[in-house]
């Protein structure tokens, strides 16, 4: 869905949720603001910085973390490892950073970390540790490398599935997969966390926990936009709220005065936000 002449600002320490029926255009706004998608006019301020064009990771660096509708993990790597890709993107050894410093060092074709389809960028952690290690020296790596086990271990046990750091993500419980998400979204250090549709397929026990785990994430202080179809999570946990319909925005305001506004009744909401 194109987005066509949406504008709101997003506040530091707030939870703002961004809903709409299905088609409104919301994944299609995440999609702008981390720099999957460029838009064709206007344009994306984040700390008063122009963020419009920069690719995803850039993005990234700068303090935007997303997770996705469709769950993106690796696999084959275990819940700690996924994790600790992310503490990875901000370490001076990660096998990104030595990869783009390739040419000021001499490192054999063999000894770079193998791509594997079906992982993604690489086949495991280990062959990561070694590479950096051996590019860097392994002192300087393996205080990195442990400080984010550490980092990794206190993010699996905030959201609440540290005994499964050492499983596969693919072996994970639907749920705690979710889970593993934000986890590795937070693992970058970002300012503002992006969550999209983080509830799909949750029962009501586990929506509760997500909405206790999302406002701990606020008070810790990061700022949250929050995507989600579950009308009962968004009017619970969130400060504002901001409504699409078709790619444009019909409303704005507090849970209470979303609640109460004929547009977003007629077009999302139906009868009463409560029978959601």
């Amino acid at each position: 869905m194109a987005l066509n002449d949406v504008s709101f600002s997003l506040y530091k320490g707030e939870i703002l949720g961004l809903i709409g029926p299905n088609g409104a255009g919301k994944t299609t706004c995440f999609n702008v603001m981390t720099g999957v998608y460029k838009p064709t006019s206007g344009g994306v301020l984040f700390d008063d910085k122009k963020i419009t064009g920069k690719k995803p990771h850039e993005i990234n660096r700068m303090g935007v973390a997303r997770t996705f509708q469709n769950i993106r993990l690796f696999p084959e790597m275990s819940a700690i490892e996924n994790v600790m890709v992310g503490t990875d993107s901000r370490h001076y050894t990660s096998v990104l950073g030595a990869l783009f410093r390739l040419y000021r060092v001499k490192v054999k074709p063999e000894e770079l970390p193998r791509v594997n389809s079906s992982n993604g960028l690489v086949r495991t952690w280990q062959q990561v540790a070694r590479t950096s290690a051996k590019i860097f020296g392994l002192s300087r790596h393996t205080l990195e490398e442990r400080a984010g086990e550490r980092k990794s271990l206190e993010l699996l046990r905030l959201v609440g599935i540290e005994h499964r750091a050492n499983e596969l993500a693919r072996n994970l419980p639907y749920g705690d997969q979710r889970r593993l998400e934000i986890a590795r979204a937070l693992a970058t250090e970002p300012k503002l966390l992006c969550l999209d549709e983080p509830a799909a397929g949750f029962n009501p026990a586990e929506k509760e926990q997500l909405n206790q785990l999302i406002r701990k994430i606020r008070d810790m202080g990061y700022t949250v936009l929050l995507i989600e179809h579950d009308m009962r999570l968004v009017m619970g946990v969130t400060d504002r709220i901001v409504v699409l319909e078709f790619g444009k925005k019909i409303a704005e305001g507090t849970p209470a005065e979303i609640r109460d506004n004929p547009k977003v009744i007629a077009a999302y909401l139906g009868e009463s936000a409560d029978a959601a």
